[in-house]
């Protein structure tokens, strides 16, 4: 029997040996990687932070203790020790488990997390509700995989040191190893200051100074404070915590299960706010993931023993991608930003092409939608390419710094509408409702690989403020055209004209639409099909002139029903007295949850035979 076989929860790791816990490790890495070799998944994260994972649910009293993950796809060693094993091979499929941490999944998941940067707020925040209720228990946010540039981690970092609260911040650190000389140093100095024998003799000091004339005393602590950031500044650039209030342990290495354990039981007693930095290395056991952490940050199914996925379908994400490097040829002033996703927003060849108008800023969007504002402002066309999920952090930037000044900003919207396996904290279903409500921009969706060419062409060369093309996951119908037709802005396309009902729909809907109309067809019910193409501005002239004539509307669309694309046809007819004839096809007012895309739609009413059905019950 092999060791994973006899865990199944925290309390059966605390007695193993750390031999015992080595192979234990080995063996939850081949679970992880036979597992997400088929469903996908966030493969390099996962495997970087097994040691640590094992390390922390060894040494402290989970679920009394919180453990707050961030980015929560790290969290696949932790799902499996903590009484998921047996639901682990259902990981990111339809009524399986959870890709990320989720409080009605198990009691050990302590807060939600799918985006980043999130855990240090949450975990002051269960802190100090410990403290208010007079509780023992620790809290521990470990943060990494990029999440600590992100600006709300910083404002976290301040408040906790200010408050200087007894909580444990565990920066997983992915993105550099350590030197062997380095490395063997601050694991001799991380012994030394996380004695008690040290730890007595500084509260001595403090204790102790504290009985003499204030003069005194403060000379005498500044001394002490001054030899001791020296003595860590030796091998921990980061002293920038110490300043912040926090006492820093590390660098620490990630793998090295003896020096975890040992570290986090002698710190686990301390008082006040614990910065403890450790390194791992992304994919590790894994060499393909070693190899490619950009790739196996989050993949699809894979081949286990190459690492090589199987061949798919061109996606939008693609299409985008090389349009704006066929742009960026033809026009010097195309600079392209993204937040951390460069190879999820398709604009690896970009970057390598223009390495010069390439920016990623990491996990920080308000920086790079307002950055990208003062580009514009100078004269460039900056293109933003964020995730619909994303995009909404970025939410005071887009009205502020950028509509506001009606500034030519190209914001290419990925990931729009239901994003699958990912599930609910990354599908992008509000874009349009919060998008829509902003004065002086433009949106725009393609219905197809042709039309985005088209669209991505009109936004480069739109003067009149910023822009928005938002489309969605998967693959970009190609319908064999290559038109040089120009898009013009606010106009919509009538694809077929027949009989009294008419299916208004927008983006990748377009397509399903017309399946529908085919589908009715032959059941002897006569549709229209438009692709409106514009979410703002409508084309007014053409809507009215359907509304008009048709005996029943539907609107169709990859959003939400609240605040969507068919609120703005609904608030557009009812200007002109035609609303009652309106019926909205959209996303349900509910957070939809994670599984194939396909089936996501087709259960929320999307596909084709669902938006047929229910024309049928409706005419």
């Amino acid at each position: 029997m092999s060791i994973l076989e006899k865990v199944n929860n925290p309390q059966d790791i605390k007695h193993l040996s750390v031999e015992e816990l080595e192979v234990l490790a080995s063996e939850i890495r081949k679970l992880i990687i036979d597992v997400c070799s088929k469903t996908g998944g966030h493969v390099g994260p996962s495997l970087g932070v097994v040691e640590l994972t094992i390390a922390l649910h060894r040494v402290f009293n989970t679920p009394v203790d919180r453990i707050i993950w961030d980015v929560g796809h790290q969290s696949y060693a932790h799902k499996i020790l903590t009484e998921r094993k047996g639901r682990f091979c259902t990981l990111r499929t339809y009524k399986g488990m959870s890709g990320f941490p989720k409080r009605a999944e198990s009691r050990y998941d302590s807060f939600d997390t799918g985006h980043s940067s999130t855990s240090l707020s949450a975990a002051l925040g269960l802190a100090l509700a410990r403290d208010f209720r007079s509780e023992k228990y620790k809290v521990i946010g470990l943060i990494g995989d990029g999440s600590l540039g992100g600006g709300m981690a910083f404002e976290a970092l301040n408040h906790i040191g200010q408050l200087k609260k007894d909580l444990i911040v565990v920066l997983n650190d992915n993105e550099r190893s350590i030197g062997e000389n380095v490395g063997a140093l601050a694991q001799y100095l991380n012994r030394i200051i996380t004695t008690r024998t040290y730890n007595r003799l500084r509260d001595d000091i403090w204790i102790t100074s504290g009985r003499l004339p204030v003069p005194v005393r403060d000379r005498v602590r500044f001394l002490a404070r001054r030899v001791e950031e020296g003595f860590i500044g030796l091998v921990a650039p980061s002293i920038i915590f110490e300043e912040l209030g926090y006492r820093y342990i590390g660098p620490l290495n990630g793998h090295d299960l003896k020096g975890l354990i040992r570290t986090f039981s002698r710190i686990k007693e301390f008082r006040g706010p614990l910065f403890v930095h450790v390194v791992t290395v992304k994919g590790k056991g894994y060499k393909p993931a070693e190899d490619r952490p950009e790739l196996f940050h989050g993949i699809g199914p894979f081949d286990k023993a190459t690492g090589e996925c199987p061949a798919s379908a061109r996606s939008f994400t693609q299409v985008f991608g090389d349009a704006l490097t066929e742009l960026a040829r033809e026009n010097g002033k195309v600079i392209a930003i993204t937040a951390g996703m460069c190879l999820g927003t398709g604009l690896t060849s970009f970057r390598e092409e223009f390495p010069n108008r390439f920016f990623d800023v990491g996990i920080a969007e308000q920086h790079a939608v307002t950055m990208a504002a003062a580009l514009a402002l100078e004269g460039f066309r900056p293109v933003c390419a964020i995730y619909s999920t994303f995009l909404q952090r970025a939410f005071d930037q887009l009205i502020h710094d950028v509509a506001l000044q009606n500034l030519p900003v190209v914001f290419a919207v990925d990931r729009a509408g239901l994003v699958g396996e990912d599930g609910p904290t990354h599908h992008g279903p509000f874009d349009l409702a919060f998008l829509r409500i902003i004065p002086n921009l433009t949106i725009m969706a393609p219905k197809d690989e042709d039309e985005m060419r088209r669209m991505l062409h009109a936004a480069v060369d739109h003067k009149g403020g910023p822009i928005v093309m938002r489309y969605p996951r998967g693959e970009a119908v190609n319908n064999g055209l290559c038109s040089s037709e120009k898009i013009e802005i606010g106009k919509a396309e009538t694809i077929i004209k027949e009989g009294d009902i008419a299916l208004i729909a927008i983006g990748t809907m377009v397509n399903e639409a017309v399946a529908a109309h085919g589908q009715l067809k032959k059941e002897g019910i006569k549709t229209s099909v438009i692709n409106a193409r514009f979410i703002k501005p409508l084309d007014e002239t053409l809507l009215t002139d359907v509304a008009l004539k048709a005996r029943k509307i539907f609107t169709i669309e990859e959003g939400t029903q609240a605040g969507g694309f068919g609120s703005a046809v609904l608030e557009l007819l009812a200007r002109h007295g035609l609303s009652d004839k309106v019926r909205v096809i959209a996303l349900p007012d509910r957070f939809v949850e994670h599984g194939a895309r396909s089936t996501l739609l087709k259960n929320c009413g999307l596909s084709s035979s669902a938006i047929a059905k229910r024309v049928k019950e409706d005419v």
